[in-house]
């Protein structure tokens, strides 16, 4: 331990301009903002959380309003005071913020001017604005007592108790907009709707459980949940405890786009889209803090889109999974790592199956046993796809062929048409570019060549010369992948 007496110190006081700048660096989106802002709704109680905003062009404004415990004055300047926790301490185990900054980081993300008005049960509202203007001129780090125009003191004044944030200056997403740009309040306006879909999907085990109610623009919002628990397609795998029992992880393999209406269809596919939701979401204390990620294991790809992974964790493991401020980036700790990789690789094995087959049920009857008509197989170390010569319904067309050789050719055209594995071969292309086998590759080629020499004895038969025949025959597929046959015909 180190004798800090014998030690000369000075202060080295954060600069408070510069200080305050750099927390607007952190990366927040906006969406993710608000979430953190109704974290600390959560955190103290609230029942409901109302998320409303004006547009006025650059002097837009956006209000995150609940019905929580409130503050009285000095806690609300120690909520207002950057760092108002220690990360190390111990925190209640419903406790959705640990760092202290949500409040203030997530704001001056947005925002030049946030005013917080607090109102503790049995206490007269207060407030306290951080204009960052301000802190600018006068280099220090002092609120101002500021109240923004408008209804909401009387609104929190009507209130038991309960806190409303509101953001002014929103130089990040409204800057030199005028009120009456088209164009820009529909963008504006877009914006916002990734906002309410991602509250959606960050809350949406509050909402489900009933605990919380958001409403937005004084509409309540539904909750999106990424597993459609609900419907009959969806596969879900067994929970499973990891790490001594304090991490759960359950797998889903959602419904096949042919298993459900078009509408919940294109819901399912969430904020960002069917391919970018597919992976690990990983929830702390019912939060949704990252959705749809591999962690880096795997890569995000079309026949993986209908695999999602949920993963459960409570708050003390933060440090351990490298939780950030944002809230928007955790990784598991090396140790569980291969568990996870394991998981998944079932989950997203079966979510292949349930793409590829078109969400058939790809297993056998009980006392049957399925038959598939393309088998892919491999040749030395590439994969190559061929009819299966026991299916059932190539012995239906031996017996047409008896009777009318010509729809028995017909009858096999089409079946082959219609079922080629499109699906299989676009996986296999995707995963292994480089081992999907050519037409007879590593195969007796000598059908091919016989082929060819006797559809060159055809063509000359017909008057056409030795080389215009060979012409004719490297033209056709697939033929054109042969020319040295073509060149020692006779």
């Amino acid at each position: 331990m180190i004798d800090y007496s014998k030690y000369l110190t000075t202060p080295a006081i954060p600069e408070a301009s510069s200080m305050i700048e750099t927390f607007r660096a952190i990366g927040y989106s906006i969406e993710a903002a608000v979430a953190d802002i109704i974290d600390n709704s959560i955190s103290a109680g609230a029942k409901n959380v109302w998320v409303n905003f004006e547009w006025l062009g650059e002097a837009t404004w956006l209000s995150v309003r609940d019905d929580g415990n409130g503050m009285n004055n000095d806690e609300l300047i120690q909520a207002m005071r950057p760092g108002s926790k220690n990360p190390l301490d111990d925190r209640g185990a419903k406790d959705l913020g640990r760092f202290g900054l949500g409040l203030k980081t997530a704001s001056f993300s947005q925002c030049r001017r946030l005013s917080v008005i607090g109102k503790r049960e049995n206490y007269s509202s207060v407030f306290w604005t951080w204009d960052l203007d301000f802190v600018n001129q006068t280099g220090n780090w002092n609120l101002i007592q500021f109240l923004p125009e408008g209804n909401f003191q009387q609104l929190i004044n009507d209130s038991r108790s309960g806190t409303i944030v509101i953001w002014n200056v929103i130089d990040r997403l409204v800057k030199d907009l005028n009120k009456e740009d088209e164009k820009a309040l529909d963008k504006f306006l877009q914006i916002m709707t990734q906002v309410k879909k991602h509250l959606a999907m960050v809350f949406h085990k509050f909402i489900e459980n009933g605990r919380i109610k958001i409403h937005f623009q004084d509409r309540q919002l539904e909750q999106w949940n990424p597993f459609m628990p609900t419907e009959l397609a969806t596969q879900g795998f067994p929970e499973e405890p990891l790490y001594n029992g304090k991490v759960f992880i359950k797998g889903y393999v959602l419904p096949h786009k042919s298993k459900i209406p078009e509408e919940k269809f294109r819901e399912a596919e969430g904020p960002r889209g069917w391919n970018e939701q597919q992976g690990f979401y990983i929830y702390r204390n019912e939060r949704l803090l990252l959705a749809g990620d591999w962690l880096g294991m795997f890569r995000k790809e079309e026949h993986y889109k209908l695999a999602r992974i949920e993963i459960n964790l409570p708050n003390h493991l933060d440090s351990e999974w490298q939780i950030d401020i944002k809230k928007s980036v955790a990784r598991p700790p090396l140790k569980i790592r291969d568990q996870l990789r394991a998981y998944a690789g079932k989950v997203r094995a079966q979510a292949v199956e349930v793409y590829r087959h078109k969400g058939k049920n790809v297993k056998p009857y009980p006392g049957q046993k399925f038959v598939p008509l393309w088998v892919d197989h491999k040749r030395g170390a590439k994969w190559f796809y061929k009819v299966n010569r026991d299916h059932p319904l190539l012995e239906i067309i031996k017996q047409q062929a008896a009777e009318k050789p010509e729809k028995a050719i017909e009858s096999l055209l089409k079946l082959i048409e219609e079922t080629i594995p499109v699906k299989s071969i676009y996986i296999r292309e995707a995963e292994e570019p480089e081992a999907q086998g050519k037409p007879f590759e590593g195969a007796d080629q000598e059908l091919i060549r016989k082929t060819m020499n006797q559809m060159f004895d055809n063509l000359t038969s017909q008057g056409k010369t030795s080389e215009q025949a060979k012409a004719i025959i490297l033209n056709i597929d697939p033929f054109n992948q042969f020319p040295h046959f073509a060149e020692v015909i006779n």
